[in-house]
């Protein structure tokens, strides 16, 4: 039975974190675990899904909690993936922050993805029919 929990940081073990990441390809994160063990503490809310004790899923959310919400991070691991997993972590992510007007990700260019936050809600800025919308990253 999978759990969907919100968590601090020091509730996570660093390894089973790496783990997670590691088995999605996330290597920038891998490279440098203390990097990633802080972005996990400055993070404003952490969901994880544990199936039985063993990570599963996570999601990170970087907020000012008024009037701009990031979905940073959200990753379950390929064997659980197409459970609901994905859409539960990102739903009870988000529900403390239904007051926060913007809601923004950055992911990759997939198929898969593209569909996943599309129904969660998320429009494409290119597709984004409620007036201009740029969004610009930068990446050092």
């Amino acid at each position: 039975m999978t759990t969907i929990d919100v968590v601090n940081a020091e509730d996570l073990s660093l390894s089973e974190v790496l783990a997670l990441y590691s088995a999605v390809g996330w290597s920038a994160y891998t490279k440098d675990p203390h990097n990633l063990a802080r972005a996990l503490a400055g993070s404003s809310t952490l969901v994880a899904a544990h199936d039985r004790k063993t990570l599963v899923g996570l999601v990170r959310v970087i907020s000012d909690g008024a009037s701009i919400c990031y979905l940073q991070d959200i990753l379950v691991l390929p064997s659980h993936h197409r459970r609901g997993i994905g859409r539960a972590l990102a739903e009870r992510a988000l529900e403390q922050y239904r007051h926060v007007r913007q809601k923004v990700l950055i992911t990759d260019d997939e198929p898969q993805q593209k569909a996943f936050y599309e129904a969660l809600g998320y429009t494409q800025t290119e597709e984004f029919q409620g007036g201009s919308v740029r969004a610009f990253v930068r990446f050092d």
